[in-house]
């Protein structure tokens, strides 16, 4: 009876065992890696991040190698160690840094971070040996430029262009959900400059017959230049959703409160963190939401002031001093007295941090180059500098040529 439950035992184990490496085997078998390599077309915002995984791979490769090139046969960039093991956390990145420090291997997946239109090219997945398994086609379309269209206020999207064979439109992305909760919010959706083309290269492939973004390396030259003038979109409308009733306030705060409440006085008990921030007058200030990225909805109110896109968003009016751009952060151009008080930021339809805004007209300004508004009086300083130089020369070559050819002006008589 044990010899018989023992070879029981010993097949199911060993029938288990290969189910298992069936299903090993069925990970890294289930996309097959295509004889002849071919771009999977993708397109983004600016400054949104992004993830490529590596959908096919021999089973005996355990690191892969992430390469980028411009355009199709440039130089090519190494975006990884040769063991697959760089780590980059998005929270570190800064906007304008190199695609060296803006990207992370994670999973044989790349991830890019607040990517740039610069970023915009092909992506390889592959081995140190330089053998490509799979590729990507990125196109990274400016925010510069970005149509808002309101449709509370009867506006319409852009209409699609037919030149030619070339079909030019905007394709729109799912719609965000409400940004705040309890009162009137807005969601919006963003929409992406695609084409439609005969033309188009066969070796890029495309989700649907003859269409890829803008920005595609698919995309003939010729056409790319006709595509420019269709820049990227912004459909926002207003809702309004109920909030849901969860409480949650840290153990400590509420030993405070129940403490100073048996004192006998009430304190203020904020439902979000607070930030405090003291800005000199006069200078600018931009604030970002904690863990908010540009295709999230977030949303902005000054105590019990609501910040709409209808009438903050970037664009909608020039001369605004306090506005919010198309990656989600509230801008200040030169702080006053009456911007101090407590700015809430939303995220996704909740309240999740504060600021508190101190202003002071005292103390020493420190002077560094990072500061924007530094190295725009430096700039400016310097185009004076050359306006006054290229006048001085251009006038005293005038008066040698003039000399030269003996109508030099006698202003004696």
């Amino acid at each position: 009876m044990n010899l018989a439950h023992t070879i029981v035992l010993l097949w199911t184990w060993g029938s288990l065992q290969a189910f298992e490496i069936v299903e090993k085997e069925n990970i890294f078998q289930r996309t097959p890696c295509p004889a002849f390599l071919m771009f999977d077309n993708a397109a983004y915002l600016a400054d949104m991040s992004f993830e490529l995984p590596c959908h096919c791979k021999p089973e005996e490769v355990s690191a892969v190698v992430w390469y980028y090139q411009k355009h199709l046969g440039t130089s090519t960039k190494v975006l990884t160690d040769f063991d697959g093991q760089v780590m980059t956390e998005a929270a570190q990145v800064r906007v304008g840094s190199d695609l060296l420090v803006r990207f992370s291997i994670r999973m044989f997946s790349l991830l890019v971070f607040r990517a740039q239109p610069e970023d915009s090219g092909l992506y390889f997945c592959g081995t140190r040996k330089g053998d490509y398994f799979y590729a990507y086609d990125v196109d990274i379309q400016s925010s510069e430029g970005m149509v808002a269209t309101f449709k509370d206020l009867g506006q319409e999207p852009f209409a699609d262009e037919y030149r030619g064979s070339l079909h030019i439109f905007t394709t729109f992305w799912e719609w965000t959900p409400c940004d705040r909760c309890g009162v009137r919010g807005e969601q919006w959706r963003i929409g992406l400059c695609y084409l439609r083309s005969p033309d188009l290269s066969p070796r890029y492939r495309k989700t649907l017959p003859d269409v890829v973004s803008c920005g595609s390396r698919a995309v003939p030259r010729k056409l790319q230049a006709k595509a420019r003038d269709h820049t990227p979109e912004l459909l926002v409308q207003s809702c309004m959703v109920p909030c849901k009733n969860t409480t949650t306030t840290r153990k400590g705060v509420m030993a405070i409160f129940n403490y100073v409440s048996k004192v006998g006085s009430r304190p203020w008990v904020p439902q979000v963190p607070i930030q405090f921030h003291q800005q000199r007058l006069g200078h600018r200030l931009i604030i970002s939401c904690p863990g908010a990225r540009p295709e999230h909805a977030v949303a902005w109110d000054k105590d019990q002031q609501y910040f709409y896109r209808t009438q903050y968003l970037k664009g909608v009016n020039r001369s605004m001093r306090v506005f919010i751009d198309h990656g989600n952060h509230l801008h200040i151009r030169f702080t006053q007295l009456d911007d101090r008080g407590i700015y809430y930021c939303w995220r996704q339809g909740v309240r999740v941090a504060g600021f508190r805004l101190g202003l002071t007209s005292r103390g020493p300004y420190k002077i560094s180059f990072s500061d924007p508004e530094v190295r725009s009086a430096v700039e400016l300083t310097l185009i004076g500098y050359l306006l006054i130089t290229a006048i001085f020369v251009t006038t005293h070559l005038c008066r040698c040529c003039c000399y030269s050819l003996r109508c030099y002006p006698n202003f004696s008589r």
